[in-house]
């Protein structure tokens, strides 16, 4: 099992830790360093700033949204830091949902998510193969485009820059079940948002078409500390708002993956609670317990033995939020 660092995106601005971590990252041997987008910072950004003061890890975007370019644009991102970075860069893609889509985007979300995510894939990989022009008569994407409000003008093109990369990884993040398995079938690799090793099940039919090299990657908070209790703070944090505010009451991802991962009644208090605008209340009724499953904390001990059932799984890369060197290198030399 390969470690990777999961940086996120920054809150009210640059966090001064993040290029530390990523080079503390790189000499302890951690295969890849991961950025991330919401409605501020954004991921590619980011990532050429660590690409140009690194040299060996792996560069991924975990995730960038789709709704914020074209496919084009955003292949147009991937080739150029991939030649910047000489072949380290790694695509991770999302569609995030209806609230950040229509809000913060101001566009409509798709009807149809599994479309829109295969059409995006497959402009993408035709840039990225550069065996002709880009065309495409899609749902959602239309290459040239043919719409009843353009010029007729459109021409097929494709990128005047060549690839370094035409196999260069694409990973895609997905939450709904049709999604993981379409994931499996057009995509490099996965970035579960929450993973329990206790509870693989959960994803077995949707997986049960991955070819073998398929990589999956969950993302998992890490932290070596006394106090475990104390440690799920963040953890608990995190699922709060992630549960309670990152989507509608009608719909909501993250909250219909907590469901379905036998958490059920406690994710609908937690967006009742958000709802209320009892924040606090909702980061306290996220459950100790499905905290700790989906993530590493405790004393240097208790992490080893969990570990162990991360790496007994099927997870091939392990992305870790780390707060600290200290716990970068305590996973390093238990995972070695």
């Amino acid at each position: 099992m390969r470690l990777g660092l999961a940086l996120g995106y920054w809150g009210r601005g640059p966090d001064p830790r993040h290029l530390e971590l990523a080079r503390e990252a790189e000499a302890l041997g951690y295969d890849s360093v991961w950025t991330a987008e919401s409605w501020g910072s954004d991921a590619f950004t980011a990532l050429t700033w660590i690409a140009a003061h690194t040299s060996r890890i792996g560069l991924g975007t975990g995730i960038a949204q789709m709704a914020a370019r074209t496919p084009t644009a955003t292949a147009m991102h991937a080739l150029t830091l991939d030649h910047l970075s000489g072949g380290r860069m790694m695509l991770g893609l999302g569609l995030s949902g209806p609230q950040v889509v229509e809000g913060w985007y101001g566009r409509p979300f798709p009807k149809s998510p599994l479309t829109a995510t295969r059409e995006y894939v497959d402009v993408v990989r035709q840039v990225l193969r550069r065996e002709g022009p880009v065309t495409l008569d899609g749902r959602f994407h239309t290459h040239p485009y043919r719409g009843p409000d353009g010029t007729g003008l459109g021409k097929p093109l494709k990128p005047i820059t060549h690839p370094l990369r035409a196999d260069l990884p694409v990973f895609l993040a997905a939450e709904g079940p049709k999604n993981i398995a379409q994931t499996a079938r057009i995509a490099d690799g996965w970035l579960p948002l929450y993973w329990s090793p206790e509870r693989t099940e959960v994803y077995r039919a949707s997986l049960a078409d991955a070819p073998p090299s398929f990589r999956i990657a969950p993302m998992a908070r890490a932290t070596v500390c006394d106090d475990v209790a104390e440690g799920l703070l963040p953890v608990k944090a995190m699922l709060g708002f992630y549960i309670g505010g990152m989507g509608h009451a009608t719909r909501n991802f993250h909250a219909d993956l907590m469901a379905r991962m036998g958490y059920e009644e406690a994710a609908r208090r937690i967006q009742d609670l958000f709802r209320q605008g009892r924040r606090e209340d909702a980061v306290l009724a996220v459950p100790d317990a499905f905290a700790d499953e989906i993530s590493l904390v405790g004393p240097r001990q208790r992490i080893a033995e969990r570990l162990e059932s991360w790496r007994a799984g099927p997870v091939t890369d392990l992305l870790v939020t780390a707060p600290d060197p200290h716990t970068l290198r305590v996973l390093a030399e238990l995972n070695s």
